[in-house]
């Protein structure tokens, strides 16, 4: 973990940022949690035990700027809810998510199958793809179990 936030500094430093005491704690939540696909609100709910001084406010600025960044990248699975997740570099796009309607658990499915569409829009319709992204919903494994013993 501690090699990830050098890296982050560094990233920081680059633009002419800190990394502040706030800035790091909210790193490391988002590390910690890094398959949690965490909201704005439950990332302040974890840092808040780290730092007992930090606000809110504090904690949405700090996800905007590493999202600006592009240290993390902000989502949206369809519930209105702005989650985190870090860029992983080259293969940012090389992965997609489920997300259940029912407990709203996000789990990612980490093959890109798209790679063949994408090649045949950016040669059909001489399109640059910079990014894309597949979200399937419906209800996980776990709820389903759920529904079936009730």
């Amino acid at each position: 973990m501690e090699e990830r936030i050098e890296d982050i500094k560094k990233q920081l430093r680059s633009y002419e940022f800190k990394l502040t005491p706030q800035r790091e704690a909210t790193v490391r939540v988002l590390l910690e949690n890094e398959a949690g696909h965490l909201s704005a609100e439950d990332v302040y709910m974890l840092v808040k035990k780290k730092a007992p001084d930090i606000g809110l406010a504090t904690v949405y600025r700090t996800l905007e700027l590493l999202s600006e960044i592009k240290i993390i990248q902000k989502l949206n699975f369809g519930d209105n809810v702005a989650r985190y997740e870090f860029h992983s570099g080259e293969e940012e796009h090389h992965h997609h998510h489920l997300v259940c309607v029912k407990c709203h658990k996000v789990e990612e499915i980490n093959e890109d199958w798209l790679t063949p569409i994408e090649e045949k829009v950016e040669n059909e319709f001489n399109f640059q793809i910079h990014d894309h992204r597949l979200i399937f919903q419906g209800i996980c494994h776990s709820c389903r179990q759920e529904q079936e013993n009730n």
